[in-house]
């Protein structure tokens, strides 16, 4: 098994990740006050659980070619173990039965699966 096709090289992710933090952290962390956190962390072994159980759902829905979206999001401050809403990132299942059309970008959420939640953030942020 090779390279997927869609990887990208070291020196492009380094290049997206600057980008990031020189068009957004500072204004983001001026408005709120603090550094927020910009990555988050799971396990090979989590994330394979997880798209295997969106997969299994998504077959027993008659979805042939399930997809995951991720979202931004952000702690309420009441939830958040320092009282600051750091943000966060959710995985959402989306998918479309067979012979519908709508398939890939296009697809739909998937809201009969549970999205995914709760990996490890940096706090301070790791750096690419």
């Amino acid at each position: 098994m090779g390279k997927p096709k869609k990887c990208i090289s070291i020196e492009d992710a380094k290049e997206l990740q600057q980008a990031w933090c020189d068009t957004r952290t500072p204004e983001i962390d001026k408005c709120l006050g603090f550094e927020d956190t910009r990555e988050f962390w799971w396990s090979v072994e989590e994330l394979m659980e997880y798209l295997k159980y969106v997969k299994r759902k998504s077959r027993k829905q008659g979805i042939d070619n399930p997809g995951v979206r991720i979202y931004f999001g952000a702690y309420p401050e009441t939830k958040c173990k320092m009282n600051r809403g750091y943000a966060t990132v959710f995985f959402a299942p989306t998918g479309a039965p067979a012979g519908t059309g709508k398939d890939g970008d296009s697809a739909q959420n998937n809201y009969d699966i549970e999205p995914y939640n709760f990996g490890g953030l940096g706090s301070p942020p790791v750096v690419y």
